[in-house]
Formats: C-alpha cells, structure tokens, sequence
C-alpha cells in the first residue's frame, strides 16, 4: 500500500454490493468485490507527450508504435495521434469489463434491485471494456485521480468520429467516453454531492444532455478528478466507492461486524407472536430464527402465518402488535463494511429491501442518488442496490426483548 496515508479502492456497489459485499461464485483473481491499490514495484504510469495532426490512416500506423497514445478521429481526412510518455513518478489502475491483461480490475453488472428470493439475470454489459483509469501518486500525500478510458491491448484510446471531442484553448485534444465516466464527490459543508462527468484528460463536467450526447456539458473549472473519501464512480452499470486508509479507520471492521451481530443476538430479541428467540444467521449458518418486520412501524418478529383482519393484499400485512399494514421482509446485515459511515450498533432497515446498518449509515444513503438507466438518479441501498422508498427510505426496528 502507498503508505498509512495512502487511498484505497473498495468496489461496493452494483454487481459487488447486490450481492452484499461478494461476487456470485466469489472473488476470483482481478474480478474482486473489493481492491487495495499498492505501490507498483516500477512505475508503469504516463502523462501527455508529442501530439500529431495527420490523417486516419496515419493514425493508425502512429498509434501501433510501442508508446501509449490516444487517437482522436475529427473525421474522414483528419485526425489527432497524441502519444504518451512514461511517467516515473505515478502509478495507472486501469478498470473495465475486460478480462485482458492491461485490465487491473474486472467489474461486470448483473440485474439490480432485486428482492427477496427474486433471481438476478444477466443483463448485456453497459460497462466499456477499458472503462476509466486511475492514477496515483508514488509521493505523498499519494493523489489518486480518475480518468475517462482506459488504455486496451495495443496501449491506445480510440475515439472516433462519432464520439464527443473538441480543442481546448491552448490547442491540445480532449473527449468524453460513449458511455461516460461520472464522478459524485461527498458533500462538503454547503457544498451538495452532484454528479460530474470526467474526461479522457481528466477535466471535469456536467452531465450532458441525453438527447444530444457529442455535446459536452459545461467544464467546472473550480473541480477536480482527485478522489477523496467517499467519492463515487459512475462507469454506467457499475458504481464504484473510493475509500482512503484514514476515512475506513472510522469505519466497522469485518470483524467488528461480526462482533456486533453476535451484541444483537446476545440480547435474545423475541417474535411477540411466536415468543420464540430471533437471532441474525452468520453468513454460511442456518436461518430458521431469522427476523422479519413489518417495515411500516419497524416492529421485528419471527416469520410466523398471522395475517390480521384479513389476508394480505399485495404482499402487504397487518402488524399485530400496532395493527399497521405494510411490507413485511426477512431482515439481512449489511455485510460491506466499507460502505459504513460510523462503528454503531445496526439499528436501521432500508425501506423496501429490510438491509440493516446503523442510523448514520441509513441516513447517509438516502440522501445519495445512484445512477439507474441513461440519466436517472435515485437513493438506494448500498448493499443490494435496489431503490429505496422516497417518503421512508429506512425505519428504526424496535425488537422486544426475553420475557424472562
């Protein structure tokens, strides 16, 4: 790792965190649910070097040297080549859905918001093969920045024709991915978390219109590609969370959670109905005790057959303890520990999906839109992904406890 002061890349969103922090199947080789990014033993970074004005074909004869580059296609009789030089003093992470070797992390999505026992289909992948790259410094205080595209096998970005690039003022290229590559930063203060997009140079943006997508939007010079705890990376089917050392240190343990299931299940909560001993399963344990709620009031029970004054409509059911009506879900620990925002005991449920973290934690995601879709952005649960409700997007469980 760079140093105690040094970034690390947790994925822990969409394919990742439906699935609760792992991978159908597990983690396999560099398609991980989760990645530390350590010091390269030589640094295998770039940076901008000669830029060449020629034709297309000339193009492609420039960009099969040995040296990075990336092509930049203006149209049928013209094209921009600018190579890349090494770059001694940065290391590049390069991600995307492409097993190949320039790829250092793997991410694929799989179908989202799913509830309950409901399957998880695969979708046709929206994530490009070499998606974004990220480049980190090997001096501290270890910047880590984000780019658009990453370089493919024969060490070149491609953008043609019909893909959104333009001059910038002091003459050099620049262009967005067809995808795109979008970057929310945490709130600071005043400052609200909005989503950008970030270009293949790293400059930021907003989003561009859908209807028009080879137009950028407008460049936000006052902002940054630097990745800070807590950000967010949009690659268009797969979020990615940016965490630094310092900003997990304020963040549960594996272990720690483990601990604080094993608090809960101390304190024998009780189904009011059955009157029987709840407690939450270990990952590979037996679930017969496992708890439900109601999530209209947050009552906790047993599953058990009672329906009320009548039979549930819509999968919804009656509390017999407030006698409100609502969803009534299998309870599940939030298992990614990284996305926590504090080391409290989990009192919360996400609202509909019944995940449970910490107040803070729940408070936190409801007021994070994730993408879904071309340009829709809603809060939902970090751990499976699926939209949380907009009126109630978590409700504190109230458990009874040993009548003893």
């Amino acid at each position: 790792m760079f140093s105690s002061d040094s970034s690390v890349l947790k994925v822990c969103m969409c394919s990742v965190c439906r699935c609760n922090g792992s991978l159908p199947g597990g983690d396999r080789g560099r398609r991980r649910s989760r990645f530390s990014l350590f010091e390269r033993p030589s640094a295998n970074g770039v940076k901008p070097s000669t830029t060449h004005t020629c034709s297309p074909q000339a193009a492609k004869v420039i960009s099969k040297n040995s040296q990075h580059s990336v092509s930049y296609t203006l149209s049928w009789s013209e094209a921009v080549v600018v190579e890349y030089t090494d770059d001694n003093e940065t290391d590049m992470f390069q991600i995307g859905r492409s097993t190949e070797n320039p790829i250092d992390i793997v991410v694929t999505e799989t179908a989202g918001g799913r509830h309950g026992n409901s399957p998880m289909r695969p979708l046709q992948s929206t994530v490009s093969r070499f998606a974004c790259r990220i480049v980190c410094d090997r001096t501290p205080p270890y910047t880590a920045r984000v780019y658009a595209a990453g370089f493919d096998c024969s060490r070149n970005i491609f953008l043609g024709e019909k893909a959104a690039k333009w001059r910038t003022f002091d003459g050099q290229m620049d262009g967005l991915t067809t995808n795109g590559v979008l970057l929310m930063q945490p709130a600071r203060g005043s400052k609200p978390a909005v989503w950008r997009e970030i270009s293949v140079c790293g400059n930021v943006f907003t989003l561009r219109d859908t209807t028009s997508p080879q137009d950028r939007g407008k460049q936000v010079k006052d902002e940054s590609p630097v990745l800070l705890d807590g950000s967010l990376i949009d690659l268009c089917g797969v979020t990615l969370l940016w965490r630094s050392v310092e900003g997990l240190s304020r963040s549960p343990t594996a272990g720690h959670l483990e601990a604080l299931r094993l608090r809960l299940n101390a304190a024998r909560p009780q189904c009011p109905v059955l009157l029987s001993t709840l407690a939450f399963p270990s990952l590979d344990g037996p679930r017969p005790r496992r708890p439900w709620v109601y999530l209209t009031c947050g009552h906790v029970h047993g599953y058990h057959p009672w329906q009320g004054r009548a039979e549930a409509v819509r999968g919804e059911r009656e509390c017999p303890l407030c006698r409100s009506r609502g969803p009534y879900v299998p309870l599940t620990l939030g298992r990614v520990s990284d996305v926590y925002v504090d080391a409290e005991s989990p009192s919360h449920a996400f609202v509909p999906c019944g995940h449970v973290c910490s107040e803070r934690t729940a408070e936190h995601w409801s007021k994070t839109p994730l993408k879904r879709g071309t340009n829709i952005f809603h809060p939902a649960c970090p751990f499976c992904l699926g939209q949380l409700k907009r009126d109630r997007p978590y409700v504190r469980l109230i458990f009874q406890g040993p009548l003893d």
